[in-house]
């Protein structure tokens, strides 16, 4: 146990789970959206996050977050405004998703150059996030360390060869946890790495070289 965990984030709202982890969920998102220009957001609600979000600002948690807001943001109080000057059309939908946490969000999002995908995840307490679903697969990180998605196919050698090249290139970092998660077999997989250190600039590039590597996306601890 941390600092952290006993005297909880430093946030803007009344909840830690409804608003800090709120934020976190969101600032997920804005990693994977990595910049690019941000049309739309369907936002689904499960659990007590559907019953409560408004009178605890997870709405505007959720949105802030997605713009790149932290939980200590004064943005929080008016993302929705904020959102609607930038042009982002945002929605939210209460849903009870079967077998997910009380506090989940489910977020879909798109893109104006027409790229969309969709991120779930759960705010667990005291401000801390475990992610679960990335496009509809199954992947489990916290966002407290810099984490690495490696998109490709479903092909012998690609682990390796990922994992490879970080030892023989970069060999200071450190893997904390590995996940990989596919589809079916020969489709499309996803691994999630999660190192210690900070990450040169250049590792994804690296990756993305790769053969069947479709992409590869650095989120930095949120």
């Amino acid at each position: 146990m941390n600092v952290f965990d006993m005297i909880g984030p430093i946030m803007i709202g009344p909840s830690s789970s409804h608003t800090a982890g709120a934020v976190r969920l969101g600032r997920v998102v804005n990693k994977l959206i990595d910049n690019r220009q941000l049309k739309k957001v369907e936002i689904t609600l499960s659990g007590s996050f559907a019953q409560t979000y408004k009178g605890h600002g997870t709405d505007r948690a959720l949105l802030a977050g997605i713009m790149g807001y932290k939980s200590y943001s004064p943005e929080i109080r008016s993302a929705l405004d904020i959102a609607s000057e930038q042009g982002i059309e945002y929605e939210f939908i209460t849903e009870n998703i079967k077998g997910a946490h009380p506090n989940t969000a489910r977020i879909h999002y798109f893109l104006n150059d027409g790229t969309e995908g969709v991120m779930q995840g759960a705010s667990i307490g005291g401000g801390n996030i475990l992610v679960n679903q990335i496009n509809g697969m199954n992947v489990e990180f916290n966002g407290e360390n810099n984490t690495i998605l490696v998109m490709h196919e479903d092909k012998p050698g690609v682990i390796a060869s990922v994992t490879n090249m970080m030892h023989w290139e970069h060999a200071e970092l450190n893997i904390s946890n590995f996940h990989l998660s596919r589809q079916e077999k020969g489709g499309d997989a996803i691994m999630t790495i999660e190192i210690d250190n900070q990450p040169p600039d250049t590792l994804v590039e690296d990756i993305r070289k790769i053969d069947h590597v479709t992409n590869a996306i650095l989120i930095r601890r949120v």
